[in-house]
């Protein structure tokens, strides 16, 4: 059956499981949803060149993958988003760009919480690029590696503590979570800081099973005149 695939550029695979429970609700819409791990991938993505390497192996690995209807990138930073959408005509989502999306139809002003201070320029270079600068309240770090955020003990109460200082210091109406490896923290982050909390990874899915019940794709049709 067509399936939509969603693909964790890291080699976690603790965090691909965690992507996998997040985007559990979605299923109920019909389309399966497989989540595949990168075997080439570095443990997290912590800087765009770990990001940019993964490119040609996630660029094989979706080659690969003949009943999908539509592909997800899940990694905050969408490394080879753009190359992705060179090679096939189905619809492909990174999952910034969604979380992004989704953020404004929640909320005037959005934060985002990272993982490292090193990860902020690369968010704000495609805050700039998508033309939403302004509406960015904050992006603040944890301070944490990809491999921390496994410890709730640690990450949860850096989460709630750095979504606070949004909320409270930068002005943030809506929170986005800044590293699918968050994906299973939304629930309780949301009820502690009382914001609407924006998980990129099931914002990608809902967008990308938008685009493929609606026949989207980001490849224009040409008619004869």
């Amino acid at each position: 059956m067509s399936t939509l695939v969603i693909i964790n550029p890291n080699a976690s695979e603790k965090v691909t499981q965690g992507i996998d429970v997040a985007v559990e609700p979605l299923r109920r819409f019909g389309i399966p949803i497989r989540c595949l791990t990168l075997a080439e991938g570095p443990p997290g993505i912590e800087s765009q060149m770990q990001a940019d390497l993964t490119i040609p192996h996630m660029l094989r690995l979706a080659a690969s993958q003949n009943d999908a209807v539509g592909f997800v990138i899940a990694c905050f930073g969408d490394p080879g988003l753009h190359a992705l959408r060179d090679a096939t005509c189905l619809p492909v989502i990174g999952i910034q760009e969604a979380a992004v999306m989704h953020a404004l139809t929640l909320g005037q002003r959005f934060g985002v919480i990272a993982i490292l201070s090193a990860s902020i320029p690369r968010h704000l270079r495609a805050f700039g690029a998508m033309g939403v600068r302004d509406r960015v309240a904050g992006d603040r770090a944890l301070g944490l590696s990809v491999a921390d955020l496994a410890d709730p003990d640690i990450s949860l109460a850096a989460m709630i503590r750095t979504g606070e200082a949004l909320r409270d210091r930068d002005g943030a109406d809506v929170l986005i979570m800044g590293c699918a490896g968050m994906a299973h923290y939304r629930a309780k982050l949301e009820i502690e800081v009382g914001l609407p909390v924006v998980e990129p990874c099931q914002a990608g899915a809902a967008m990308a099973l938008g685009h493929i019940a609606l026949k989207h794709s980001h490849i224009r049709s040409t008619h004869a005149g």
